[in-house]
Order: structure tokens, then sequence, then C-alpha cells
């Protein structure tokens, strides 16, 4: 496999229905792991506009998919449908082997799934502490004691021990985020399955500094190797991020998967779209709306 070549797939040539997820000669996913969540013929629209159009796509136990593409073609749209917070117009969605039917409060999935927001998504009022032991504060019987030292816990992973205190204006834009990564992880221990067996990253670099941006990027690894949330997809623009977060890549545009390869295939495919998207090239199959 280390010696396979990638075999150009043009995809102006192919109905775009049919365009593969793997080009021939790609890495492919261990077809031997468990299949984590899969999505098959997801479509939404909103309004006149095909956001996503018979979409296609499987997660691998253990694996790290980021999903790129130009803006304002679906990509956050798929995130929210895959958390359950956003319903398909059409299409099957299981996790872990299992169909989920309406959103997330309408069936809750067999394993957890945790999402981290672009922006964060903080309440203001409340102080870290609060913040991130939001849901176990809400809806668990733990003593306050305890959740307090669940949070401490894992804000300690991510960098930021003793700061449960402050309030999100009180932190810099990277802190913010590590507070939203620690949100996303934490978990009761009287109820195993709450722990998130995916996480989902929606643009987690965006708006950093180069520094910052490193932090976050470790930090999601760092998340995936030590904290049993061994799945992930991201979602983002940043070349850096692709390149330290991503096995597998996913391109994304007119609603549907134009590539999928690993990683390490983005330097040598032929395939328009991922030449144009890491060249930032004015001319070719991805045209700016005016």
């Amino acid at each position: 496999m280390d010696d396979a070549r990638e075999t150009p797939v043009n995809p102006l040539q192919l109905d775009p229905g049919q365009v593969p997820l793997y080009a021939p000669g790609a890495i492919s996913p261990d077809c031997d792991r468990d299949v984590l969540l899969e999505l098959k013929g997801i479509s939404k629209r909103f309004g006149t506009n095909q956001v996503l159009d018979n979409i296609d796509l499987t997660v691998y136990q253990g694996e790290a998919v980021a999903i790129i593409g130009p803006s304002g073609t679906g990509k956050s749209t798929i995130l929210r449908i895959i958390a359950g917070l956003l319903a398909p117009d059409a299409g099957e969605i299981y996790v872990a082997g299992k169909r989920r039917e309406g959103l997330i409060e309408d069936s809750p999935d067999p394993v957890g799934i945790g999402m981290v927001f672009q922006q964060a998504a903080l309440f203001d009022s409340l102080t870290v502490d609060e913040n991130v032991g939001f849901l176990l504060y809400q809806h668990s019987n733990l003593p306050t004691r305890q959740i307090k030292q669940l949070v401490e816990e894992v804000l300690e992973m991510v960098g930021l021990p003793g700061i449960g205190n402050r309030y999100p204006a009180e932190l810099s834009g990277g802190m913010r985020k590590r507070v939203s990564f620690a949100r996303a992880i934490i978990a009761n221990p009287d109820n195993p399955k709450d722990r998130p067996a995916l996480l989902l990253y929606d643009e987690p670099t965006a708006g950093l500094d180069p520094i910052a941006s490193t932090v976050i990027e470790d930090l999601i690894r760092d998340i995936q190797r030590s904290h049993g949330c061994s799945s992930y997809v991201i979602v983002t623009h940043q070349n850096g991020t692709i390149r330290r977060t991503a096995d597998r890549v996913i391109f994304l545009h007119c609603g549907k998967i134009q590539w999928s390869g690993p990683v390490t295939a983005i330097d040598t495919t032929d395939n328009p779209y991922v030449r144009q998207f890491f060249s930032g090239q004015v001319e070719g199959p991805i045209q700016l709306v005016p």
C-alpha cells in the first residue's frame, strides 16, 4: 500500500453522482474497522438552494475525517445533520449500525456525539465551570462537588486548569475554543455512554493566529489519543489544520462529494477541485459567486 499511486480522476468527465469516493489506487479506510457513522443518500435544500445532493459518507472507528471545500457548500450543514440538530430532507443516518429516526432528542444515538461549534457558543452569563458542566448540572444527579471536580479535570486536559471562576469575556479566542472542547468531552461517570465516541469540529481554528491554531490542532489529536474520543469529523478551511488533523479528506462542492482520499494525496492528485482549492487560483471548476 505504501507504494500505491493514485490514478488521476477528472470528475468533470463523470456524472457528479458517480464520482468515486476513492480514486483507483488511493488508500481506502480499513474495511475491517467498525463503521461508526454512515450517511446514505443525504439531501438538504434551503429554499431554492440545494445544499446537499444525495451524499453518501462513511466514518470508521478511529478515523479522522476533514470535510473541506469553498464557503457555502454545506460543510457545516453536514455536521449539524450528523449531530442530530438538523433533519435531512431525504436519506438515512446510521450511528453504530442503528438507524436514527428524527432529531437527536427524538431518537438518542447508541454512542455519544459531541460538537464543538465555530464560535465556541459559550453562555456569556455563566462561568467557565458552569459552561463546561452545564449538562451535568442540569441533567444529572451528581453532587455539585463531583461535577466541579470533573470540570477541573477536563479543563486541565485542555491546558486550562484553575480558570473555572472566570467568564468567557475574560478569555482569549483560543482559550474560549479550548473551553468548548472541554464542554464537548465531559461525561457523566455514572453513564459511560455519555462519553462521546464521535466529535464534530466546526472550523476550530478559524480566526486564530498560527500559534494558537497549532495549540488547538495538537489538542484535537491529543483528545483522539488519550480521551477515548478516537473518531472525529472536522470542517476547516485552514491548510495547516487540514494537514495536521486529518487522516482522510473529503472535498464538497455543489452539494456533491467531488473527491475523497488520504491527506497524503492532496499534493499529488490531479483532481481539479483540489488543485484549485489548495493553489488559490481564481480560474478553475470552482466559480466564485459575485
